[in-house]
């Protein structure tokens, strides 16, 4: 409530300033010689700017103006306003900054960043990938001064200066009380960098700056929209932060958020495969960080997914400020980011938690890269999954074992379960005596499913934040990071959970999922009271899937179509090529001849059954 409050006031307020303005500029009418001489004065001091920032002018664009520049009465109460800083001469126009990578725009309003487009990226509809643009983003210093202002860089107009230092563009943006006192933003670009080393810093202002009172860093963002599917792209937009030496966390993917942490290293606001990050070598000491969910629902034209705010407090030192950081402009993507070692930005891609990231990270994101050097992007995709179950067919191989003999067991499992139909303790101990005496381990077949899920959700965190699967057809499919359409619904016409188009890839991998649960359901041993049908799992998982997967990535689905596609071939030359029945028959009935050793766990599961088969007698 009390925000809300402030809110009111403050619009209340900018009303009243407003209207003193008006009431003073009909008071203050000037005459018309007054008019001549404020025009001759403005000439001069036009001429003397083009003269001081001729290195400038060719990268400056002009805009429209915030201050009526001809207005005396106007530029007076902006004076007014921001006190010792009016010294600065307000001119509304922008700086460009470029190489062959990235296009800023700096603003002499405020000296920040107004405008940040890609120049080799473009989105889903052919436009160029923007990260700052049309006034989606605030980069602000705020703070108090001496004669009780309370000030925000926003308001403030900087002066521009443009220089080369090496192959490097130098732009100093300096907000000035005088001329050797000022305020200063100073960005330099790199040749084919996406990062920009940028520093704030102060001098003379220590009798101007209240060091009293907090000094903070405002930085505001809302992420532009870059793929078909807004919801999707959403998922994995986040921000994503580096604390507490080294430490990486994240707010709320799927909703709003905020966190105040401590020693912050750098701040990611993601967008999907692109990323704006405020980062520094000297973490600042404690930040407020929030993140808004703006997706309600898929839509084809909303234009951002969520909104991101960072305060971070800035340290007063002898009345001055000084602050090295970095602004990163960039995509997600590990090879840019791992140029930059010393502020562990790769940190920042989501690869996914423990040993799933590390897999992902280490393997599978370097291992695709090397293929899709030599082969399609897709074909790669195919190549890797071959290679993938191949590696993993051993564990197949277990499995189906595991499968083989259950069934060879079926019959005598089955007559038990009618010799003890009335006592299921005696039915359950005669079963693992059973179990024992053949070598044979119920559980034997659900260990190899356990070690193949760490490939499974590697590969899953691995097609849909992939940067190299970005915007790479196969077949049908236009961008194999998102999905695939092959029929589009009508505007307005969607299918709740599943969406508002078809996509094939999920149906092919939801087809090969059903064959291959139709070949293993029906090896498992029966279902066990309390355990769940196997045969409703059978129909249930490839419809889960079809639903799941119609708006995920394209090149997942071509994944686990594939891959079903390879398992079941493998397991078709393990039935018919390997494993023999009969052998497998012979060996648990030569197994069952020979005395087992119970273990200590074994021995005090049969004592246990034993005295609960008594108990239940008595």
């Amino acid at each position: 409530m009390e925000e809300k409050k402030l809110d009111v006031k403050s619009i209340i307020g900018f009303v009243l300033i407003f209207g003193i303005l008006i009431f003073m500029f009909y008071q203050n009418k000037p005459t018309p010689e007054e008019l001549e001489a404020q025009k001759a004065e403005q000439e001069q001091i036009e001429a003397a700017a083009e003269a001081q920032d001729k290195s400038v002018d060719n990268k400056i664009v002009e805009q429209t103006p915030t201050v009526d520049l001809n207005d005396s009465t106007a530029i007076a109460g902006y004076k007014s306003q921001i006190g010792a800083f009016g010294f600065t001469t307000p001119r509304d126009a922008t700086t460009i900054l470029e190489n062959d990578v990235l296009y800023l725009e700096i603003s002499n309003k405020g000296g920040q960043v107004v405008e940040a487009k890609m120049k080799n990226f473009v989105t889903y509809d052919s436009v160029p990938v923007y990260l700052v643009k049309d006034g989606n983003s605030s980069f602000s210093l705020d703070f108090s001064t001496t004669d009780n202002r309370v000030l925000s860089t926003d308001d403030l107009y900087f002066e521009p200066s443009l220089t080369n230092s090496g192959d490097n563009q130098v732009l100093s943006m300096k907000a000035k009380t005088s001329n050797n006192q000022y305020l200063e933003y100073r960005y330099e670009m790199k040749p084919n960098e996406y990062l920009i080393d940028f520093t704030i810093r102060t001098q003379g202002l220590d009798r101007i700056i209240n060091d009293s009172k907090p000094v903070t860093l405002d930085w505001k963002l809302k992420g532009i929209r870059h793929s078909k599917s807004i919801e999707y792209e959403n998922r994995y937009t986040r921000l994503t932060y580096n604390h507490e030496d080294g430490k990486l966390s994240k707010l709320s993917a799927g909703g709003d958020d905020e966190e105040t942490e401590e020693d912050i290293k750098w701040i990611s606001y993601r967008q999907h495969f692109f990323s704006s990050i405020l980062a520094t070598n000297e973490p600042f000491k404690s930040g407020e960080l929030t993140s808004t969910n703006l997706v309600e629902e898929e839509s084809r034209t909303f234009g951002f997914t969520k909104s991101y705010g960072s305060v971070l407090p800035l340290e007063v030192k002898g009345g001055e400020i000084t602050k090295n950081m970095n602004l990163y402009f960039g995509p997600t993507d590990l090879e840019v980011l791992s140029k930059y070692e010393g502020l562990d930005l790769v940190e920042s891609i989501p690869f996914g938690w423990g040993i799933f990231g590390w897999i992902n990270r280490y393997i599978f994101t370097p291992f695709y890269s090397f293929l899709s050097t030599y082969f399609p992007y897709g074909v790669a995709i195919i190549i890797m999954t071959i290679l993938v179950r191949l590696a993993m067919s051993p564990v197949t191989y277990k499995s189906y074992l595991s499968q083989a003999k259950m069934k060879v067991l079926k019959p005598e499992i089955t007559e038990l379960s009618e010799k003890y139909k009335d006592n299921a303790m005696k039915k359950q101990q005669e079963t693992m005596k059973l179990y024992g005496k053949a070598g044979v381990s119920p559980m034997s077949g659900c260990v190899p499913a356990f070690l193949q899920m760490p490939i499974f959700y590697a590969l899953f965190m691995f097609f849909p934040t992939s940067f190299a699967l970005r915007q790479k057809s196969f077949l049908w499919a236009d961008d194999l990071s998102s999905f695939d359409t092959i029929y589009q619904f009508p505007e307005g016409f969607s299918i709740p959970f599943y969406g508002d188009h078809v996509s094939l890839f999920p149906i092919l991998a939801s087809v090969a999922i059903f064959f291959y649960m139709t070949m293993t359901t029906g090896q498992n041993m029966p279902t066990q009271p309390g355990m769940p049908n196997m045969k409703f799992i059978m129909y249930l998982m490839p419809f889960m899937m079809l639903f799941f997967f119609n708006n995920y990535a394209s090149g997942l689905s071509l994944y686990y179509f594939v891959s079903n596609l390879i398992t079941i071939g493998i397991m078709l030359v393990i039935k018919n090529f390997i494993l023999d029945n009969d052998k497998i028959h012979a060996r648990i009935q030569e197994n069952k001849k020979k005395p087992k050793k119970e273990n200590k766990f074994q021995r005090k599961m049969r004592e246990m059954m034993e005295q609960a088969e008594a108990q239940k007698k008595k």
